[in-house]
């Protein structure tokens, strides 16, 4: 069986801000370079960029041999720890990368282990040629890059050295960019340890890490009882202490990943992207032809002009790319005993999971015109028509009989719908701030042609990045998915194990399923969602969370 060698590295310089990954696949037997991979990934924090590399170097070294076993080397301690299975995963939106890097291999075939960031060199070169290409709006190129070759020179001057820690030499390492972030999504300082690459290094590692782990016993207990790399002190002391500091540092970077998979890039070309609905977007229904049609040529013109800034740039070759031909230096001595963590994935939850029934409100007066009406306009209320939609919601669900609760936006046309279900139900209405609409700013009550007119370069911004604002103040998606993430938090410990009906709107809704499914935010663009529709996520005790329904309108028919 093969055995391959997966290192990988990510960076964001702002964090969030712009950010990259790479990763490197080396053969553990000659320490030979198989396949290098790295993108630009757009606007991320430092740990959705670190996943994002451990996921393509994970699905590079499949591609090479799905049967092979596979050891991942990695400077960050979080996702080293949280994949081994000895931190929780605490912020449900990094859940989905773990559990995607998970899946690429059967369990057990693959190990983890931290290394110092300075042996981390070559993923750490990829990552940042990565950010470089995206700044001057290319893609990363395998072809043309020298991170082998400069990893393996500046490995091999410090080892000369005596070893390195950190961030050393070079400009914008990932290390780097890591640093231009909050104190909150800073590093830890690791211990000095041994900077020498190379096949012998690797075989030796893998070796005295299986006896060292033998002998101590096996699971995550063996795993904390070896010698933490390049420290001499016990593992398990230093994860203790690195998990106390987990809490205030890493722990605080990950919860501001509310982005899905924290990946905030601006929609791909697609001829069929549209703006959201402008009934995806506040009240109206599905756009008609002429919609269609000043939808495809704003984001035309939107994401023209999003290449030229460098703002939708990312690699587009395959990961099994041609093996580079020229390896890096290497040394022949044998790196000290690691401790080798072996995968430690826990059952999946079988509780009661937190249910919310997601329901659109019914139309208002300005649904049929296709208007934005978010929640800073006028407030309308129901028409008859909406009334109706949600007089027959409401005998469905008493049909149903599920229902334990009922929370309504405060909004009128929610709270007229939440109503007229609740009494329906037997059950009081309780309003959260956190379901309302998007606020829309200048362009509230005016119809997509109107905005395309009025305010062309805001509403080119606002098609080609989820940090754009409408015009006049208005709220971004990404602040949409911010306010989302932390009322569906909040929803979810409040009623653990109970079925609740939410009555919102089109943007909370698409949101709660982009992040139950980990999509990336422009996967709003390309929902459907009619008034008076049904949608249902359950969400686990274990952070899981499952899309049962999505936009079902059967009882209105």
């Amino acid at each position: 069986m093969r055995e391959f060698i997966v290192e990988a590295d990510g960076g964001s310089r702002g964090n969030p801000g712009p950010a990259g990954y790479g990763a490197v696949v080396s053969d553990a037997a000659t320490g030979e370079t198989l396949r290098e991979t790295a993108e630009y990934i757009g606007v991320a924090t430092n740990n959705v960029a670190e996943y994002r590399g451990l996921l393509a170097g994970l699905r590079a070294a499949h591609a090479l041999d799905p049967d092979a076993t596979v050891h991942v080397r990695m400077d960050s301690k979080l996702v080293v720890e949280q994949m081994s299975g000895r931190w929780k995963i605490k912020h449900p939106d990094m859940k989905p990368l773990a559990a995607q890097a998970a899946r690429v291999f059967p369990p057990g075939r693959v190990t983890y282990e931290w290394m110092p960031r300075a042996q981390n060199k070559h993923a750490d070169r990829l990552a940042n040629e990565a950010m470089d290409a995206g700044a001057r709006g290319e893609q990363w190129s395998e072809a043309e890059s020298t991170a082998e070759l400069e990893s393996g020179a500046e490995l091999e001057s410090a080892g000369e050295a005596g070893g390195v820690s950190g961030a050393a030499g070079g400009v914008g390492t990932a290390g780097a960019a890591r640093a231009q972030g909050s104190a909150a999504g800073a590093v830890p300082s690791e211990p000095p340890g041994d900077a020498v690459a190379g096949a012998a290094r690797v075989r030796g590692a893998l070796a005295e890490g299986r006896a060292s782990a033998s002998a101590a016993g096996s699971g995550p207990d063996a795993a904390r009882a070896s010698t933490a790399p390049g420290s001499g002190v016990p593992a398990g002391a230093s994860s203790g202490s690195a998990g106390a500091s987990s809490g205030s540092a890493t722990d605080d970077a990950d919860a501001r990943a509310v982005r899905a998979v924290g990946d905030a890039r601006p929609p791909q070309d697609d001829a069929d992207v549209l703006a959201p609905q402008v009934d995806g977007i506040g009240d109206g229904g599905t756009p008609g032809a002429d919609a269609h049609t000043d939808a495809r040529a704003a984001k035309a013109g939107a994401d023209a002009r999003a290449a030229k800034a460098g703002a939708d740039t990312r690699a587009a070759k395959a990961v099994a790319a041609p093996a580079k031909a020229v390896a890096a230096p290497a040394k022949a001595e044998a790196a000290p005993a690691r401790a080798v963590a072996a995968p430690g994935w826990a059952p999946a939850d079988m509780s009661a999971p937190a249910t919310f029934v997601l329901l659109r409100h019914g139309e208002t007066p300005l649904t049929p015109q296709k208007r934005f009406s978010g929640s800073g306009g006028t407030d309308p209320s129901l028409s008859d028509t909406g009334r109706e939609q949600a007089e027959r919601a409401a005998a469905m669900l008493a049909r149903r009989g599920t229902i334990q609760a009922v929370v309504s936006s405060p909004l009128a046309r929610t709270r007229e719908t939440a109503g007229i279900v609740a009494a329906r139900l037997g059950l009081d209405v309780s309003i959260d701030d956190g379901l309302r609409e998007t606020d829309f700013g200048a362009w509230e009550g005016l119809t997509f042609a109107e905005v395309r007119e009025r305010h062309p370069d805001d509403l080119n911004a606002w098609l080609a990045s989820p940090d754009a604002e409408p015009t006049g103040g208005g709220e971004s998606f990404a602040a949409t998915a911010t306010r989302l993430a932390a009322t569906r938090d909040k929803l979810v410990t409040a009623h653990a194990g109970r079925t609740v009906l939410l009555v919102t709107h089109v943007t909370p809704i698409k949101t709660l399923v982009r992040l139950a499914l980990g999509a990336p935010p422009e996967s709003l663009f390309r929902m459907e969602l009619s008034a008076a529709s049904l949608s249902v996520v359950a969400y686990y005790a274990d952070g899981n969370a499952s899309v049962r329904l999505l936009n079902d309108t059967s009882y209105l028919r």
